[in-house]
């Protein structure tokens, strides 16, 4: 990457930035260039099979995962990279999670802390954070706990909740460090059938809320409902993105058209 294309990152209007990214594991190439980008209040919704590289991407995008080769940005800001002179230099453990804690990030497998009450888990990263005291936090966290419908839910632990529960508060405390986008790993992958809708309405709330919201997903038609634009991968690479009118219904790729046709 050259410092004349970051020149013009930095004044970038996109949410995210996604730039010529490759990633591999030994021989096997995950990422193999993708160039993706993510427009403020943007719901992009991105599909394809397993294995496709889908999850690796969204960990990319807040550096969990370190590409090989190209860059990504987040609202003008270069993630896990830092200017030095005329080189690019990998940023400190620390500044990387300071990068993370505006990127908020939903698993498939929730990630609670299991020795912690639900008020406790959607309070914890403000406090360790330094962005609200204790009491802060935790008025903080009863409203966004009765945002996802919770709210009577406080004082219990996450062994106590079904799977949609637990994974509507792994979104609440994604949104309790006001994320400029939050990233969505198959949320509902992990849930029982009857679960997935108590879920998919909490993002459905988010969306019309005008949150960018980046949505890994096998729910084809939850992502025609509520996506700006749908985005197919496969083997790595973007194979076909638009409009879900576009993409879902009038795919132009056969390799769109196939997959389409296995799980619609």
């Amino acid at each position: 990457m050259t410092i004349e294309t970051l020149e013009s990152l930095e004044t970038a209007s996109a949410a995210v930035e996604v730039h010529d990214v490759h990633k591999w594991y030994g021989t096997h190439r995950v990422l193999n260039g993708i160039d993706l980008t993510v427009r403020p209040g943007e719901v992009t919704v991105i599909i394809g099979p397993s294995g496709s590289g889908k999850s690796t991407l969204l960990r990319v995008v807040n550096h969990l995962e370190k590409p090989e080769i190209g860059y990504v940005s987040v609202n003008g800001e270069l993630i896990g990279l830092r200017r030095q002179g005329d080189r690019l230099k990998e940023l400190s453990e620390r500044a990387i999670l300071t990068q993370r804690s505006r990127i908020g990030f939903v698993f498939q497998n929730f990630n609670l802390f299991p020795h912690l009450t639900v008020l406790d888990n959607v309070a914890a990263a403000p406090v360790a954070t330094g962005k609200l005291g204790k009491a802060a936090a935790q008025e903080l966290a009863r409203e966004l706990l009765e945002r996802v419908g919770l709210a009577d839910k406080a004082t219990a632990y996450p062994r106590q909740l079904s799977g949609g529960q637990q994974q509507r508060v792994a979104i609440a405390r994604a949104l309790a460090l006001r994320p400029g986008i939050i990233l969505f790993d198959e949320p509902t992958s992990a849930l029982d059938p009857e679960l997935v809708g108590e879920v998919l309405a909490v993002i459905r709330d988010l969306a019309r809320s005008g949150t960018t919201l980046v949505i890994v997903t096998h729910e084809i038609g939850f992502a025609r409902e509520i996506a700006d634009r749908v985005v197919f991968i496969d083997g790595g690479k973007i194979v076909e993105q638009g409009p879900p009118a576009e993409v879902l219904d009038k795919p132009q790729h056969e390799r769109t058209r196939d997959f389409l046709s296995k799980v619609l």
